[in-house]
């Protein structure tokens, strides 16, 4: 007993003052804040809850976050410690108010990873930029799917990195997430903000953006931003009408006579005249409002069209989007399902090529600047007579630069230094030194089987406008695929089930391009082997500009909500609308009446 008296560590004393006053025996290196609050509580009796007891010492509060012992917390030996007793409601009060700290801290760290998340996205797949874990890639398209050149390259990086941010919000939006979204699209119009006004003006993304915004206002019933609901409501009817025409004229004629903007319309016209009738306008709020019910009424489809085509094999959201868009023409509809599925089969071949590039160009390695070898003046070397993997190691150590790469080739002494320095990388690489990993991978990228899933923002505007939605060929799972990563049978790119017509089609197509791709396979296997061989040692790793760090799983989220379909900015549910036009028209019938 004497012996275990003698090794336990000698307790030290505090003094505590307030609704409680006595000593306690503590000890400073093992007790916490949270168990000398306990131990105070316990003291005080009358069933005192732990976190309805205050702390201070040395004129501050004690915190149980982060826990840290008393002696970390700054106690010695015959310390004083306050303590007091808050009320039941302002305890909770307090806890409330920490847990709405701890989240707006959340919040504000979450955005401030969105927003560099989306600028590292729009940075690499702008510049060229190469990462080895990345197979996917990010392209600005025109609504008929065509890839747009558009502006400089600082004005791309800015409307890919806007356009990312106003998909992720509106998939906030869709799931109900007003608050969150507004804040994102708030961002999504400061990325707008960096592009060329001149040339944002020829799409309507930046409009729809308003709208966006200021039905998140409406939603969330904030009266406080009427003023500046009106301003905004005022831009996207310009910035709508400066790319669809005059009474959306121009857009018919785009669009094949196609009414796809119209519950653009109706959103409008009903927050149009919300915002007119708390200001006051009661005639303007009323002709906004009648004009955006005539529109809902237009986009009630019958019930008898959607079972025609469903019985043609076509699943219901689909037939009830087409019939809304070609104002119930079933023969249009058809036609517009008809180009849908053919645009699915067209991406999934160019998801298999491009996938098949980025393969390629993960065994040649990177720049010296992380950029990948371009595959078109590689292209451009070897029509000309020059082996591949030559040619590429050029390009790689002059970043692409086809005319040093040339000169490079065409002189003797240099191009048999390249050969000797390749060769003895190649040596090494055969001894597994240095490149074995580089080998490996790129064998076993070349067995995996290739995802097809991909997206694309849509920003609905013209072709000829140069409307630009990227398009991300996204390697990460979306939700519908299987563990392996792989479509569910019957769904499409975006993990939705698939139609009559199409299911088949794209089942031979896909049988098809298997069989292609297992051929190709088969007939270059040993091509690719000593490749393999070749490129690996290629890939220096002692690149002068080492790749940031990546934010992996938020970049995965923002290419995971990238949609693919290029109308889906028209697909909206306006039943929504429809309510509140019916709410608003009878306010305005019941101040009519009261004034009368």
């Amino acid at each position: 007993m004497a012996s275990d008296e003698a090794s336990a560590p000698a307790a030290d004393r505090i003094r505590v003052v307030g609704k409680w006053v006595g000593a306690l025996e503590v000890d400073l290196g093992a007790w916490t804040v949270p168990m000398l609050r306990e131990e105070v509580a316990r003291r005080v009796g009358d069933g005192v809850e732990p976190d309805r007891v205050g702390l201070i010492f040395g004129g501050r509060v004690l915190k149980d976050d982060p826990p840290a012992s008393l002696r970390e917390a700054g106690l010695k030996g015959n310390a004083k410690v306050l303590c007091s007793l808050n009320s039941p409601d302002r305890a909770k009060e307090i806890a409330a108010e920490a847990a709405k700290a701890k989240a707006e801290e959340e919040h504000a760290a979450r955005l401030v990873r969105l927003w560099d998340a989306a600028k590292a996205l729009s940075q690499r797949h702008t510049d060229g930029s190469f990462l080895e874990d990345e197979d996917y890639n990010l392209d600005l398209e025109d609504q008929s799917g065509q890839k747009v050149m558009f502006g400089s390259v600082e004005d791309m990086k800015a409307l890919k990195m806007a356009l990312m941010l106003h998909q992720k919000g509106k998939t906030q939006m869709k799931k109900k997430m007003y608050k969150e979204a507004l804040d994102v699209l708030t961002m999504a119009e400061e990325a707008f903000s960096l592009c060329d006004s001149k040339l944002i003006e020829k799409v309507d993304n930046v409009p729809m953006l308003q709208l966006d915004i200021v039905w998140c206002y409406f939603v969330l019933r904030d009266v406080s931003c009427l003023e500046v609901a009106g301003t905004r409501l005022e831009k996207a009817r310009v910035g709508f009408e400066r790319s669809h025409g005059k009474d959306s004229s121009r857009f018919r004629v785009l669009q094949a006579g196609r009414q796809a903007d119209l519950a653009i319309y109706v959103r409008l016209e009903l927050l149009e005249g919300v915002v007119a009738y708390y200001n006051g306008h009661a005639e303007k709020a009323r002709g906004s409002l009648t004009s955006a019910q005539a529109k809902y009424l237009q986009l009630q489809v019958p019930d008898e069209a959607i079972s025609m085509l469903m019985d043609m094999g076509y699943e219901a959201r689909s037939a009830k989007r087409a019939l809304k868009m070609t104002g119930y023409d079933i023969q249009s509809s058809v036609d517009l399902l008809c180009e849908e599925r053919e645009k699915k089969i067209r991406r999934r071949e160019e998801d298999r090529e491009r996938q098949r590039e980025i393969l390629e160009q993960m065994r040649y390695g990177r720049t010296p600047t992380n950029k990948a070898v371009d595959l078109q003046k590689l292209k451009g070397l070897t029509t000309i007579g020059f082996e591949k993997y030559l040619a590429a190691e050029a390009l790689r150590i002059n970043e692409n630069d086809a005319e040093k790469a040339l000169d490079l080739l065409t002189n003797p002494e240099q191009n048999c230094i390249l050969q000797s320095k390749i060769q003895a990388k190649r040596s090494r690489a055969s001894r597994g030194i240095g490149a074995g990993s580089s080998s490996s991978r790129a064998a076993a990228a070349r067995t995996a089987p290739i995802n097809n899933s991909q997206a694309s923002v849509s920003a609905p505007s013209h072709a000829v406008d140069g409307n630009a939605p990227p398009h991300a060929r996204d390697g990460n799972p979306p939700e519908g695929n299987d563990a392996d990563g792989n479509l569910p049978e019957g769904n499409d790119a975006d993990g939705n089930p698939l139609e009559g017509n199409d299911a088949q089609l794209l089942d031979s197509e896909e049988a098809m391009i298997n069989e292609e791709t297992a051929n190709e396979d088969e007939e270059t296997a040993n091509e690719d082997v000593d490749m393999t061989d070749e490129v690996a040692v290629v890939d220096e790793r002692s690149n002068s500009n080492p790749v940031p760090a990546r934010d992996v799983s938020m970049e995965s989220e923002l290419a995971h909500d990238l949609t693919g379909d290029a109308l889906d900015d028209y697909d909206i549910d306006v039943s929504d609308e429809g309510q509140a036009i019916a709410e608003y028209l009878s306010l305005l019938e019941s101040a009519a009446t009261a004034s009368s």
